[in-house]
């Protein structure tokens, strides 16, 4: 026997061989370890791989993954028979802690896909032209500082810090009338500045 993969060597098919309930699954894996019987492993897989398939749909994945989840899982036991220990547990406890091991691998993927590092690469906002707004931003502050430095201070707490108008007030002891008088006159003040371009 050869050690390549089933299914690799689509050239030599294997009978399925039939399984019957005495055959002792402990034995046959610690064969398939030593031997690579593929048509001992066609026995295992016709016996488990639907049981497999029913304990996977049971933990709440859809058929199409179950499906690929039972190829993977004797996939798996295939290639690792050899790390079966039959004194430790039975063939079918050592299948299936196989198979919950995919199942919940899989889960977690779904739950929280990974991602390639050039996926989480921000790319630069081709839109916003960097000349455009040093030139606007160039503008508002020449703006700002021919206001009266009572309006200006206003609208920089306002528009740049966020602050709500009775906080403005609040923070300067001044009425909140007067913090919205003087926001009005600003806005006037800077319309005319910018020519009615605000």
């Amino acid at each position: 026997m050869d050690n390549n993969t089933p299914g690799d060597d689509v050239t030599q098919i294997v009978a399925m061989a039939t399984s019957d309930s005495t055959t002792n699954w402990e034995d046959a894996l610690v064969a398939i370890a030593e031997t690579r019987d593929k048509s001992l492993y066609a026995q295992l897989f016709q016996h488990f791989a639907p049981k497999i398939k029913a304990y996977i749909r049971r933990l709440g994945l859809i058929e199409t993954t179950a499906d690929e989840l039972v190829q993977e899982t004797m996939l798996s036991v295939w290639r690792k028979a050899h790390m079966y220990k039959p004194d430790k547990a039975r063939a079918s406890t050592w299948i299936f802690t196989l198979a919950r091991n995919q199942s919940i691998d899989r889960m977690r993927k779904q739950k929280y896909p990974e991602y390639e590092l050039e996926e989480w690469q921000e790319e630069a906002d081709e839109s916003v032209d960097e000349c455009e707004n040093s030139v606007t931003s160039y503008r508002l502050a020449t703006a700002l500082s021919k206001l009266p430095e009572n309006q200006s201070q206003v609208l920089y707490m306002s528009f740049f810090e966020g602050r709500s108008h009775s906080e403005i007030a609040a923070r300067l002891n001044i009425p909140l009338g007067s913090v919205k008088s003087r926001i009005r006159l600003a806005s006037e003040k800077l319309r005319t500045i910018w020519g009615g371009a605000l």
